[in-house]
């Protein structure tokens, strides 16, 4: 019997939808647009904890001095 996933909002979302939604895959999390939901992108914990704190980190702007 397949298990059916199960997708979580962030506690920041917005009532009218526009948001990230994340689940697990086995091994994998997948992600997904919550007004686009049949486009899923899957990654591995470890690259989304990375992601995660590249852009907590400010790495992204473009400046030199983003993410020191």
């Amino acid at each position: 019997m397949r298990e059916q996933t199960v997708w979580q909002k962030s506690s920041f979302s917005q009532e009218e939808g526009e948001c990230m939604e994340i689940a697990t895959l086995g091994p994998a999390v997948a992600l997904r647009e919550s007004d686009d939901p049949g486009t899923v992108l899957t990654t591995t914990p470890a690259a989304l904890d990375g992601l995660i704190r590249a852009v907590k980190a400010d790495v992204f702007t473009g400046r030199p001095e983003a993410g020191r």
